[in-house]
């Protein structure tokens, strides 16, 4: 393998690697990573899809003369690394493990060969988050759990459309109790028509684990937003079943649950990177 390029600064997902001042950022924040592991995270960057081998990191980052410490001292760099990048050795994003050779760099990597510094402004603060999670902030839990989870939310919507579906008699009831606008009815069987089959197709990309569900659902989410915000006020149709109060709380969930679907598939599409 040739030798490392000039210092300079490597751009990955939401991290930015300075191997002249040694700092790794994320998002503009700088991430706490000792210099040891901050080096052999700059060698993997270097070589990005190519394989490192340990007796390559051995040779340039601990000397030829070290033979001892050097097996725990990389394994402690990598595990820091992925402690940093919160990156994972069974579903690597980033540094991928070749068993009893070394380590590779999977994910796109840029670098320009000077390294802009972040100038200082006063009183500068960090960006401010965004209301709505992104992919990177998001943990990476087990892929099966997440078709799961994101099946028993379509059912459960499912459910409840088929509820009102089967109840529009004493829906229709209780619009004209409240004094609301019997053509409220009309609303009601209308989205119900429309979401049904949304909701069987969710069901089915997840069951089916279709690669493109994330990008897919991300063109739906505006629409079913709207539709789902308006269905979380579904629980007040069954009055003549269940007290104010508890519809109320039914309701607050079912307001959450959209977001909760929303980083569901986000954490689905993380784990087909």
């Amino acid at each position: 393998m040739s030798g490392d390029p000039a210092p300079r600064v490597f751009s990955f997902g939401p991290f930015q690697a300075d191997a002249a001042s040694g700092e790794l950022r994320k998002h503009g924040i700088r991430v706490k990573l000792h210099a040891q592991p901050f080096q052999v995270l700059v060698m993997l960057l270097n070589h990005p899809a190519e394989l490192v081998t340990r007796e390559e990191m051995r040779q340039r980052l601990w000397g030829s003369e070290t033979f001892v410490d050097f097996d725990h001292g990389l394994n402690s760099a990598i595990n820091k690394i992925r402690d940093a990048l919160n990156d994972s050795a069974a579903r690597p994003i980033y540094i991928e493990t070749v068993p009893g050779k070394g380590y590779r760099f999977v994910a796109p990597v840029s670098g320009a060969e000077s390294a802009p510094r972040p100038q200082p402004a006063p009183a500068a603060a960090p960006p401010a988050p965004s209301v709505l999670s992104t992919v990177d902030e998001l943990p990476a839990p087990p892929r099966k759990a997440l078709r799961v989870l994101i099946l028993l939310v379509q059912t459960l919507y499912l459910g409840i459309y088929l509820t009102a579906l089967a109840n529009l008699r004493e829906v229709d009831d209780l619009l004209r109790e409240s004094a609301l606008p019997v053509a409220l009815l009309a609303v009601i069987v209308a989205t119900a028509a429309i979401l049904i089959p949304v909701r069987l197709y969710l069901a089915a990309a997840s069951a089916f684990d279709l690669s493109d569900l994330p990008a897919r659902f991300a063109r739906l989410f505006p629409f079913l937003l709207v539709l789902d915000l308006l269905w979380s006020l579904s629980p007040f149709l069954l009055t003549h079943y269940i007290s104010a109060g508890f519809a109320l709380g039914l309701t607050a969930i079912l307001v959450y649950l959209p977001f909760a679907q929303r980083s569901l598939i986000l954490m689905y599409g993380r784990e087909r990177r």
